[in-house]
């Protein structure tokens, strides 16, 4: 942050600040939107994109921009941009092809409308800040890939879950730790949970019930997971993580198999620790000396040691990731090769024969964290692919699906990348072990 909000000062007193697009005025774009127009100098807003101009409208306007310009065109959108009028359109592509933005932020929570919008951005050399851990966790490898070709960087975001872990975990070792458990926190899981049973928080909290069902049911958590795996190399330990109640989050270290941690490190999570709404890492330091020093400091005996950052505040760091990738070509958080875990698709209910699969915090189904080279050799159903798929056969509650299970629709750009991501990392592999 000292580094960020330095260059950013500089590039505010150039006048030439950041460019950023984002594509999604839902509750969190239109967080970002405000963070970005009232907080961040520096940077600058230049276009929104949205299935509904309405809402496009609606995150300008709630952070006090009025006046807009309604594009159709890149031509339009250029245009806009160079004579510094704020822009808003219905067609996304606009953004990702646009030359006069440097950075785009996707926060549509899609997976194929997503996926194109991320590839249309690196095919025109554009950063990419992913606020999306569903398209994340399901094609985040390979789009890495075309990133890494393309020399642009691709990122999921400061603030939310996984990133504010990678940040911690890069902290903790920056001091000297070695980093053995990359965790999350959860005030709740129960799988069984509905649109319905969650409607009345959602409409609490001005969110769409689907979404907040996908955070109780653990098919949220378990995306993000798999964000961290992939990008630290830990692998869980379990089908579907420990998850073990907690009462502080600093008794988290005892409540982990230490044998595994030290055996390349897991990935997991906490139900009901104070402080909540965070995240931690547990670090191993077995240097006797350094241990007194982390007594003296208040961090216990050791040699396992919990780092907790008590918070994440989504939209109010994502511009930060914008900052660094443009700035500093850094990444929040990003794979480091191929899928170390996935979400594999799990039955909310006895589900029939004929029925078509819903989305992501539905009726039908919940995410499991599973290691990877598991989820290939029993053929498992990713979650980011099931939507839309019909059940050829009865799958009873809590049974985990395999392809054999459903008719995958035809001609959609998920499973076609999903099918390049499993060939690509299968021949790296392969010629590795040659």
């Amino acid at each position: 942050m000292i580094l960020i909000d330095t260059a950013l000062a500089k590039r505010q007193a150039e006048n030439n600040p950041v460019r950023v697009g984002l594509v999604g005025a839902g509750y969190m774009g239109r967080g970002i939107a405000l963070q970005i127009i009232t907080a961040v100098p520096g940077m600058k807003l230049v276009a929104i994109a949205n299935r509904h101009l309405a809402d496009a409208r609606r995150a300008y306007a709630q952070a006090g921009v009025d006046e807009v310009q309604v594009v159709e065109t890149l031509a339009q959108l250029e245009t806009a941009v160079s004579q510094n009028q704020y822009a808003v359109t219905e067609d996304a592509l606009l953004l990702a092809q646009c030359g006069q933005i440097d950075v785009l932020i996707e926060a549509t929570g899609t997976i194929d409308f997503g996926a194109n919008v991320v590839l249309t951005a690196i095919e025109h050399h554009k950063h990419v800040v992913m606020m999306n851990a569903e398209l994340d966790a399901t094609l985040g490898p390979i789009l890495k890939v075309y990133a890494d070709k393309a020399g642009v960087v691709l990122t999921n975001s400061d603030g939310d879950q996984p990133g504010v872990i990678m940040n911690l975990f890069r902290y903790v070792q920056s001091i000297g730790c070695h980093p053995v458990l990359a965790g999350n926190m959860k005030g709740l899981h129960d799988p069984y949970r509905t649109p319905e049973t969650q409607r009345g928080y959602a409409e609490k909290y001005k969110q769409k019930p689907h979404m907040v069902t996908s955070f109780a049911d653990g098919t949220k958590i378990s995306m993000e997971m798999a964000v961290v795996a992939n990008g630290t190399g830990f692998r869980t330990g379990k089908r579907g993580m420990y998850g073990p109640d907690c009462k502080d989050v600093d008794e988290a270290a005892g409540l982990f198999p230490k044998d595994e941690m030290l055996n390349g490190g897991l990935v997991d999570y906490v139900v009901g620790a104070r402080p909540g709404g965070g995240v931690f890492v547990i670090g191993y330091n077995d240097n006797p000396i350094q241990q007194q020093y982390l007594n003296y400091y208040k961090m216990g005996d050791g040699p396992f040691y919990v780092f907790y950052t008590p918070y994440h505040l989504c939209h109010l760091e994502t511009p930060l990731t914008a900052a660094r990738a443009v700035l500093f070509g850094d990444a929040a958080l990003a794979p480091l090769g191929g899928p170390v875990c996935d979400v594999i698709t799990t039955a909310k209910r006895d589900l029939k024969t004929g029925e078509t699969i819903d989305s992501f915090g539905g009726f039908m189904s919940y995410g499991l964290l599973e290691n990877s080279d598991i989820c290939l050799a029993e053929n498992l159903l990713p979650l980011g692919l099931a939507g839309g798929c019909q059940l050829r056969r009865d799958v009873p509650k809590d049974s985990v699906l395999t392809y054999e299970d459903v008719i995958v629709p035809a001609n959609r750009l998920r499973d076609r990348l999903r099918a390049e991501q499993t060939a690509h990392f299968a021949t790296l592999n392969t010629a590795t072990h040659a």
